[in-house]
């Protein structure tokens, strides 16, 4: 499900990089990243995980879920992926973490990342369906950025390809560094800049 956004060109184009805050870490407890980055061929049983998961979320959060969206390469069909499905959340306030985060963690998700310097982000994750659940607020550039991300490869086979090759070779490489996954993010990171520079361009954001 997907909300009118009131985002104007450039907050969409604009990619926040800035580093977190002196001294400041996103992690909570002892979670870190993980290791042993895994590509799995597409499995046509991701859509009903995400339903699956959907509906639990739905039914701790009722109302308060604004939007739901199934983001990531796990929504594209007949591409590659970690097995893990990216779920994109939209509630009214990511610090009042009271309103969401109990009822969440009441369904097996554990609070495993809070960034309010990056729009806000929360992130959860689920063991079984396996899933990261990113919590961000109303209006933010970086869920309409998945979620032109993810519509884009659906349509453009040529650049789903190009992904699904970066993705390998990504995982390859951070994988024999010995590395986790925000390495193999970063390893992959021009590719996928590339690939929104084409999606905004079509979508007139950003100048031909």
């Amino acid at each position: 499900m997907a909300t009118q956004t009131m985002l104007t060109a450039r907050e969409i184009v604009t990619f926040d990089d800035a580093p977190a805050p002196a001294g400041a870490s996103g992690w909570v407890g002892d979670h870190r990243p993980g290791a042993n980055v895994e590509i799995a061929p597409p499995d046509p049983r991701w859509p009903q995980q995400y339903a699956t998961l959907a509906a639990v979320i739905r039914g701790a959060l009722g109302d308060r879920v604004l939007a739901l969206e199934h983001v990531g390469s796990t929504s594209v069909p007949d591409l590659p992926a970690k097995p893990v499905i990216d779920i994109d959340l939209t509630v009214a306030d990511t610090n009042d973490e009271a309103a969401y985060v109990g009822a969440l963690e009441r369904c097996g998700f554990v609070l495993t990342v809070r960034e309010p310097w990056w729009y806000g982000h929360r992130l959860l994750r689920h063991p079984d369906p396996v899933c990261n659940l990113h919590v961000f607020g109303p209006d933010c550039p970086e869920v309409e950025r998945h979620r032109i991300f993810r519509d884009w490869l659906r349509s453009h086979p040529e650049d789903r390809a190009l992904y699904a090759q970066v993705k390998t070779v990504s995982a390859d490489e951070t994988n024999l560094a010995g590395g986790h996954t925000m390495d193999y993010n970063a390893r992959k990171q021009a590719v996928v800049r590339e690939i929104y520079a084409r999606a905004f361009r079509a979508l007139g954001l950003t100048a031909a």
